[in-house]
């Protein structure tokens, strides 16, 4: 059986959105990033790309659909910690932590507006 492996994420400048996620995950992407393409293998072999061979895909301010999502363990107060560090960066928080049906949560946005949940591990 077949399984997707890789998602790809439109960004308008890869190098900028490589730092971005080389700040905010401490990973590096897996190959030599060009200027249109950079990949992370994240857990399990799973790709994360950040593509920008379709610019116009950003074109007046798209609606986002889906999220990358980062689980922690340890709790609440591991999200709340993790929030701090990250608005300690300066990162755009789209949603402040609050508790949703499956814990508490919040929502950053790459450069690109792009969304990064994080939320507890089920």
């Amino acid at each position: 059986m077949t399984s997707p492996n890789m998602f790809i994420v439109y960004v308008s400048d890869v190098a900028r959105t490589v730092d971005f996620h080389r700040q905010l995950f401490d990973i590096e992407p897996s190959a030599f990033p060009s200027p249109g393409f950079a990949s992370f293998t994240l857990a399990g072999g799973t790709e994360l790309a950040l593509w920008s061979g379709h610019a116009d895909a950003l074109a007046g301010g798209p609606v986002r659909t889906s999220e990358v999502t980062l689980c922690l363990s340890g709790g609440p107060e591991t999200i709340e910690e993790q929030h701090r560090s990250w608005r300690a960066l300066g990162v755009a928080v789209l949603e402040e932590p609050h508790d949703a049906v499956f814990g508490r949560t919040f929502v950053i946005a790459d450069p690109d507006g792009n969304r990064i949940r994080v939320a507890p591990v089920d």
